[in-house]
This record gives structure tokens, C-alpha cells and sequence, in this order.
């Protein structure tokens, strides 16, 4: 009860300062912006320059939504204009949620059908779940991508040692370990390096050794 109860006094709030500005459009717009996020609503109801922003961004959103004649064009160039027009609209929409990956999130929402951008254009509540899921998805990608490329260079570097160990042992068997790990700290193409050619093997360990005080 007490959210649904904050829900209308910022609502209430919200509508008495969109009203005077748009009489017409005050109830559809508060609607709008009462599906933000609350903290974004409140930071707006401080923020005279925010609040306008949104307001405009809804608005243009309630024109796309009552006139969609006017998006749906005749000729090539008409038609690549309606959709930069659609996804200048729909970042300054998605860029409200401030999740960090707008660009992302709108050219993801922008591989749908015109006439779904469109309805996300018009409805606030679907595209608040679009984002979420948008993010969700680039979160996990972004999850996946991070444990491939962890595991695989892990990978690389257990196989790496473990080549390497075998010819540092043959050069030094007593201090091979901590020589290998020393090795192992180079860059990567100098690692590889030290596995074909065995002059700079050898230098690589004696410089260890020298290093290690033996």
C-alpha cells in the first residue's frame, strides 16, 4: 500500500507540474513517466531541466503513437528517414533508464518489426520490459565472453607451463619450478618465443638462475 501510495502522490506531483504546459496530453504523459523507475521520478521532480526532457521525449512518443501515417512512407529515402526518426526516438526513450548501454539496448530493439518499435514507442510498460530484457541479455553476454576468454587463457598458460617445465628441467631440474613461473610472467609472443628457439631458452634461464642466486 505505501508504493501505491507514493505512486500517486508523485503522480499528483508529476501531473501538477505537466499540466500547465499541456493541458490535453497532462494525464496520458503523467501516465507515461510513472512507469520510470521512482528514484528517476523523484530526481526529476527536482530537476525542472529533466522532467522537461522526459516530458518532451514522452510526448514526441504520444504523436508517434496517435500518427503513425505519418511514419509509414512511400519512397526509399522517406523510409530510411522514418527509422532514424524512430531510433533517435526510441534512445532518448531506452537513455532515460540510464542503464549505461542505450546505444546498445536501442539497436537491439530496432532489429524489430517498424510496426512494434512503434508500439514501444507508445507504450511505456512494454519497453520498460524490453530494456530490462535487453539488459539482462547483454549482461549475460557480457558474463559468457568474460568466462570464455578467462578459461581459455588459463588454458593457454597451464599448456605453456607445462612445455616450458619440461625444458627448464632438462637446463636445471633442481630450480625448474620456480624458473618456469618466472618464465611464465613474460609477455606471451616471448614465451612462445623461448618454446622454439632454445638459444633464448637458455639465456631466459640463466638470467632466472641469476636472479634466484643459484
Amino acid at each position: 500500500m505505501d508504493e501505491e501510495k507514493d505512486v500517486d502522490i508523485l503522480g499528483e506531483q508529476l501531473y501538477s507540474r505537466i499540466y500547465p504546459k499541456h493541458t490535453e496530453e497532462a494525464g496520458k504523459l503523467t501516465g507515461m513517466l510513472l512507469e520510470l523507475p521512482g528514484p528517476v521520478l523523484g530526481q526529476m521532480l527536482q530537476d525542472e531541466t529533466m522532467l522537461t526532457s522526459a516530458v518532451e521525449k514522452a510526448l514526441r512518443a504520444l504523436q508517434v503513437a496517435q500518427e503513425p501515417s505519418k511514419v509509414t512512407c512511400k519512397d526509399e529515402d522517406d523510409v530510411s528517414e522514418s527509422s532514424d526518426s524512430l531510433g533517435e526516438q526510441l534512445f532518448e526513450l531506452v537513455n532515460v533508464y540510464n542503464t549505461g548501454h542505450s546505444q546498445k539496448i536501442t539497436g537491439m530493439l530496432l532489429e524489430q518489426h517498424k510496426e512494434a518499435v512503434l508500439k514501444l514507442l507508445s507504450d511505456p510498460k512494454l519497453l520498460e520490459e524490453q530494456v530490462n530484457l535487453a539488459l539482462k541479455t547483454l549482461t549475460e553476454q557480457t558474463v559468457e565472453e568474460t568466462d570464455v576468454s578467462d578459461s581459455s587463457d588459463t588454458d593457454d598458460t597451464e599448456r605453456l607451463g607445462e612445455r616450458l617445465f619440461s625444458l627448464v628441467e632438462e637446463l636445471d631440474p633442481l630450480h625448474a619450478n620456480d624458473i618456469t613461473g618466472m618464465l611464465l610472467e613474460m609477455e606471451s609472443a616471448a614465451r612462445h618465443q623461448l618454446l622454439s628457439d632454445r638459444t633464448m631458452l637458455v639465456v631466459a634461464v640463466q638470467k632466472a638462475q641469476a636472479a634466484l642466486g643459484t
